[in-house]
């Protein structure tokens, strides 16, 4: 396996460890504002929208609970059956 230099990659990974202790609130700073402005950008969904697909996803809870406890009860009475039918 090849492995990957970092730090060619990413030039600041040569920082020494104090250089990164005293940019730290500068590095902190700039995180929060592209944060910011990245939230900016996202188009949240409606009520409507949210409502219609926590409807969705609950519905398929359900049907997917209800299909899985049925296989559950057919295997475990076949396996019922097989272990009574070898004497187990």
């Amino acid at each position: 396996m090849k492995k990957i230099d970092r730090t060619r990659r990413n030039p600041k990974a040569n920082a020494s460890f104090a250089d990164k202790v005293v940019t730290f609130p500068r590095r902190s700073g700039e995180f929060l504002r592209d944060v910011r402005a990245e939230i900016k950008k996202v188009t949240w969904p409606s009520m409507k929208e949210v409502v219609g697909n926590t409807i969705v996803v609950l519905i398929s809870v359900i049907f997917f609970s209800i299909y899985l406890y049925i296989w559950d009860v057919i295997f475990a009475w076949l396996i019922e059956t097989i272990r009574v039918s070898f004497g187990g």
